[in-house]
């Protein structure tokens, strides 16, 4: 009988957990166990970056939903006149973006597919079409605030590049009022903040649909089947550097130092930073 409950849905950073370490699924996904240690250090600085990525995510979406550019500028200088990095982030976007508010773009959209007897989940930073529904290319943009540009070959393993293009091929024509979606239509884009004329493009093809199909439904299986005690912990240590259960495991009281060297350090599951994007959208223009 699988540990898993009948409900549980996977996602991309799911799946990342239990590739990345069994044991690290195991303690946050079935125990649900909080562990309270620090992920990185300085603590000061990692929580300021990852408060001004998610304001930055936000400040994506005012836009692109119709807020005008210069009211969210004059805001933003206004509330963050301190946050150089979340002011550097936003004069890059406008600036070397293509991407502009028009009616086929889809934000934060939140795609659900069947896997197995479970189900994968994924949010999208945005997702936008070209001509014609049926035969327009579908890009899924998603914006990376991490100090480095990530390495390509680092980026095509991650599951987040497995995960989003097979998923809105799987569940996605509906979003866009399609009848299907073909994978050579999609394309992954990363656009990082901080080198906005370095995106990285992964083009989709059938061929790549159907290893992803195959990988993730022999990832899940392979989850499914594990007894209680089968969830191991990572062999390679280095692993557990940013891991808040790192001390629970034996593996390190001290976090990791947040420096530019490290280039995993996207905020995942954080708090808005104290920015008013609510009063923003009810202005009327």
């Amino acid at each position: 009988m699988s540990l898993l409950a009948s409900d549980f849905q996977f996602s991309q950073r799911s799946l990342q957990d239990y590739v990345d370490c069994p044991r690290r699924f195991q303690l946050r996904y079935l125990d649900q166990l909080a562990w309270p240690a620090v992920e990185s250090e300085p603590l000061s600085e990692h929580e300021g970056r990852m408060q001004a990525g998610a304001a930055f995510h936000r400040l994506i979406q005012s836009y692109l939903v119709g807020v005008p550019a210069e009211r969210l500028s004059t805001m933003l200088a206004f509330e963050s006149s301190n946050n150089n990095d979340l002011l550097r982030w936003w004069g890059n976007y406008l600036q070397f973006s293509d991407v502009t508010p028009v009616d086929n773009n889809l934000v934060e959209a939140t795609l659900s597919a069947p896997l197995r007897s479970f189900r994968l989940l994924a949010k999208y930073d945005l997702v936008r079409w070209e001509g014609d529904r049926a035969n327009s290319k579908v890009t899924i943009l998603d914006w990376k605030t991490s100090t480095q540009r990530s390495p390509s070959q680092w980026l095509a393993e991650r599951l987040q590049s497995r995960v989003y293009p097979y998923l809105l091929v799987q569940a996605g024509a509906s979003i866009i009022n399609v009848e299907k979606i073909n994978p050579e239509q999609v394309e992954m884009v990363y656009w990082f903040a901080e080198h906005p004329q370095e995106p990285q493009r992964f083009k989709y093809s059938t061929e790549q649909y159907q290893l992803d199909h195959d990988y993730l439904t022999g990832l899940v299986a392979e989850i499914e089947d594990l007894s209680v005690d089968d969830f191991q912990l990572t062999p390679d240590a280095s692993k557990c550097k940013f891991c808040s259960y790192r001390s629970l495991c034996d593996r390190g009281i001290a976090a990791g130092n947040l420096d530019p060297g490290e280039i995993d350090q996207e905020p995942t599951g954080i708090n808005d930073i104290d920015f008013d994007f609510d009063q923003v959208a009810e202005i009327e223009f």
